[in-house]
């Protein structure tokens, strides 16, 4: 715990290295000092089917992020920051009350560039009755050192796996070494809970993955399930995701101010089926 809190003054938490003193009230590029801001809270149906249930996921809406992604579609809460601050006691209480509301996990959206005061929050949340799985579902954008630290804390990893090209990386997320950064951090997230399992359709453990399939093929989508199917396991779960649509400064770039074609995304979901993966639907 204390190695998170260090890994905060000077920041690097994430992979920018930004290393302001987020105590002292700096903040990087991910716009936030070291309290927790929370955009909002509840019961979210629209997850995979594998974290609803009856009740919902329990999500947690962070604001800030540690990408900068032309086409995000939570633009006010992860550029514009729109939220409010809370303190570790007030978080571990919103995981209370999830859980009293009979949500399936814990939910932690873009939580990448808080892990110091989650995990205390966590561990609070734990010593009080929090029996709940912990998802730490993040833009995948998540440094190797960190993510070791927080080992045992988090239940399901559900990262982005967005891009295999380094320039289009830049392009859209002014982050040239993401590819490589987040193969990185999907090994070390397997290697802390493996596939994903369930019990009665919800999942209890383990890695899924989320791919959103980019127009004109641009997110290098058959490099990424390559990757999973020979690096990580050719069982690895993925949810090949069509949700695209122009939002924020998409409509600005022509290569992405469109919907992504029908056979833009069958051919992405074929060829992950082909390749043997655990393909959501």
């Amino acid at each position: 715990m204390q190695d998170l809190w260090e890994k905060m003054n000077p920041c690097t938490l994430c992979p920018r290295n930004c290393k302001v003193n987020r105590s002292s009230g700096q903040a990087g590029f991910c716009g936030l000092t070291d309290k927790p801001k929370i955009s909002s809270t509840g019961p979210h149906f629209g997850e995979e089917s594998v974290l609803v249930g009856s009740g919902g996921s329990g999500t947690i809406f962070f604001s800030g992020c540690n990408l900068g992604c032309l086409f995000c579609q939570n633009f006010d809460i992860s550029h514009h920051r729109l939220g409010s601050e809370c303190d570790i006691d007030e978080l571990a209480s919103f995981m209370l009350l999830l859980q009293g509301l009979e949500c399936s996990n814990i939910n932690l959206v873009t939580p990448t560039h808080l892990a110091a005061p989650i995990a205390a929050a966590i561990e609070s949340a734990r010593a009080k009755g929090l029996k709940l799985p912990i998802v730490y579902n993040s833009g995948g954008y998540d440094s190797v050192e960190t993510l070791k630290l927080l080992e045992g804390y988090i239940d399901i990893y559900m990262p982005d796996m967005k891009y295999s090209d380094s320039k289009i990386a830049k392009e859209l997320s002014d982050a040239a070494d993401y590819p490589q950064i987040n193969r990185s951090a999907v090994k070390e997230m397997h290697r802390q809970v493996g596939d994903l399992k369930t019990k009665n359709g919800l999942a209890t453990k383990g890695l899924l993955v989320r791919h959103l399939v980019l127009p004109e093929r641009l997110a290098g989508s058959i490099e990424i399930i390559d990757f999973l199917a020979e690096e990580i396991n050719s069982k690895t779960t993925i949810n090949v995701m069509a949700q695209y649509r122009p939002c924020f400064k998409a409509k600005t770039y022509p290569k992405i101010n469109r919907y992504p074609l029908p056979v833009e995304i069958s051919e992405v979901r074929h060829y992950a089926i082909k390749k043997g993966l655990n393909v959501l639907v």
